[in-house]
């Protein structure tokens, strides 16, 4: 949601949704940037600190676990970025492919290895990046030198997710079809028209939008990128639960109807103990 342009594709609010209830740290970055976990937390906090100074509590609302662990945590102080090094990687990833760099990184970093998805290049280079550099796993390095500066707030994690598997699947295949006819094939088309974007950039390697311009670009039909798709998709959401269920703290909300329900007692009786 932080990328101009992509709206169907990552649901972003209507803008009757954000008159009601503004949202930050949308539209905040065209396609061809990259947006990081440090640059995240510092917009967060920013804007957090905002809302609670005008007497309002911020809500955390979304599905990317790594960047509330980021929030919550801190960020490991790792080297910055070595160009040359970084080239060589790629190039070495054009010559053997990613699953296989990856394959590389689970023998000298495996807890990050398992962190990281196999088709993810960004953060395998990263990762890969920083072993060359420190000689360290940087798993590692983020357990022993992480930013461990508390979060200034008090934090109730409330979980939303349907009990059953089933429904979970169905949902996401009726979500991916919604996209498809409120036109995400002709949003990415317009995106790529632009020019200046690649295939391996984040944004364009987002769920749905990978698919899509595969279908674009000729290198699927429609049917495999509806299926992909709708794959992917599920695979995101089975890492997302993995996340969730790590948090050890985090209420599970009951299905429908009564998850407000739910979410408002919860919320009354943190503000208002008893």
């Amino acid at each position: 949601m932080v990328y101009i342009g992509m709206d169907i594709g990552t649901s972003k609010p209507t803008p009757d949704v954000l008159a009601q209830a503004p949202h930050r740290l949308i539209d905040i970055l065209q396609p061809n940037q990259v947006y990081s976990t440090a640059r995240f937390r510092a917009d967060a906090l920013a804007a957090m600190s905002e809302i609670a100074g005008r007497g309002r509590i911020p809500l955390l609302v979304g599905g990317t676990m790594l960047y509330l662990r980021a929030l919550q945590q801190g960020l490991a102080r790792l080297p910055s970025a070595d160009p040359t090094l970084r080239g060589a990687i790629v190039d070495e990833a054009s010559a053997i492919g990613w699953p296989a760099m990856h394959e590389h990184l689970a023998r000298l970093d495996p807890t990050s290895a398992r962190r990281i998805h196999p088709n993810d290049p960004h953060r395998i280079q990263r990762a890969l990046e920083v072993h060359a550099i420190t000689g360290r796993p940087m798993s590692e390095l983020i357990r022993e030198a992480g930013d461990t500066a508390d979060l200034p707030y008090r934090l109730l994690k409330l979980v939303r997710a349907p009990s059953e598997r089933g429904l979970l699947h169905e949902r996401i295949e009726q979500r991916f079809r919604s996209m498809l006819a409120r036109g995400l094939v002709d949003e990415v088309a317009q995106l790529w028209a632009r020019g200046d974007l690649t295939a391996d950039l984040p944004s364009m390697r987002s769920v749905g939008y990978r698919q899509v311009l595969r279908y674009i670009t000729g290198d699927a039909s429609w049917d495999e990128m509806r299926y992909t798709g709708i794959a992917a998709s599920r695979q995101l959401a089975r890492r997302q639960l993995t996340w969730l269920r790590a948090e050890s703290d985090g209420h599970w909300l009951a299905d429908e109807p009564h998850a407000v329900g739910d979410a408002v007692d919860r919320i009354t009786r943190m503000m208002c103990p008893t």
